[in-house]
């Protein structure tokens, strides 16, 4: 009897497994093309990497050509520039993450309190710059600060009783400029995922601090931040993951790879590209790929074990 009970009990979860999995079949569907396009792009390359250990030729293959260790990597380190292009690199995502997270919960708090048309018309307003090409983007800047035309130098300038500035051989104010640029572009994106957080709180908490006479500061404070705090932690761990990467357009296309400027606008990527413009080699390449992916990833692994440690629940993993 006890094997035939155990028998007929299998049977049942068999059955039950087997009727979840008919319920899910269109679920499992609509993930199969985000799923291929997850393995085609992110998975099958990987074998590639071992083009950063080699010295990469076309005619012999990855696998064939011959292996070189990490001296694909000096060209990193051994650089008089690699202090330089790590520092602005860092620098600038630290900058990066903590202006647009202010912006986007800022701007996503204010968006919240709309409604109607008028929230529609803002939100596509934001988002529209994180859909602009990096090009466009470059122009549009030089048409504020060019030399002899630009909008700062023949409009701004002038009213304030100043002379012209050469924006393009001054160094110095490109660290603002690129930090705006960025926010300009990113903050919509950010925005968009802070706000569709915000629309799920509840309401209750709110009408229930007005009654006791809360401010709307100390409503943000005291209930927005705390409810927001997963979701900030979330987008910072991701953040954090390419925080060895820098956007390729906006330092190189936007300060126009102007030679002058290299000090505050040279990156890791920049760099490399530049250098691979001259050398043309692939390998180093993927040796500075590599070493940006390896670090992001130590990087996220140490600030998310440092939030478990803090606060379990808001951990990423």
């Amino acid at each position: 009897m006890t094997v035939q009970k155990r028998s007929s009990v299998k049977e049942v979860k068999k059955s039950k497994k087997a009727v979840k999995f008919k319920r899910f079949i269109p679920i499992y569907i609509m993930m199969l093309p985000g799923l291929l396009y997850l393995f085609i792009n992110n998975y099958m390359p990987l074998p590639g990497l071992v083009i950063a250990f080699k010295k990469y030729n076309a005619r012999m293959g990855i696998f064939k050509s011959e292996w070189i260790g990490f001296k694909n990597f000096e060209y990193l380190f051994k650089t008089s520039d690699a202090w330089v292009i790590t520092r602005n690199t860092i620098l600038y995502n630290l900058a990066f993450i903590i202006v647009n997270t202010v912006m986007a919960i800022f701007v996503a708090v204010i968006l919240s309190e709309l409604s109607g048309r008028r929230k529609k018309i803002y939100q596509s307003a934001i988002l529209l710059p994180n859909l602009i090409s990096s090009v466009i983007i470059g122009y549009l800047v030089f048409a504020f600060f060019s030399v002899e035309n630009g909008f700062v130098n023949n409009t701004i300038l002038p009213f304030l009783g100043k002379e012209s500035v050469s924006w393009y051989n001054q160094p110095q104010y490109w660290p603002f400029i690129l930090i705006f640029v960025n926010a300009w572009k990113s903050v919509g994106y950010n925005c968009i995922v802070y706000l569709a957080t915000l629309m799920g709180f509840d309401r209750a908490y709110y009408e229930s601090s007005l009654v006791d006479g809360a401010t709307r500061w100390k409503q943000f404070k005291y209930i927005t931040l705390p409810l927001l705090k997963p979701t900030i932690i979330m987008l910072t761990l991701m953040a954090l993951g390419r925080m060895f990467y820098s956007d390729f357009g906006l330092f190189y296309q936007v300060p126009m790879n102007q030679g002058a400027l290299y000090s505050t606008t040279n990156t890791i990527d920049t760099y490399v590209y530049r250098g691979l413009l001259q050398l043309g080699n692939i390998s180093m390449s993927a040796a500075a790929g590599l070493y940006q992916s390896v670090v992001g990833f130590i990087l996220v692994l140490s600030v998310n074990l440092l939030v478990r440690k803090i606060d379990k629940d808001s951990a990423l993993i």
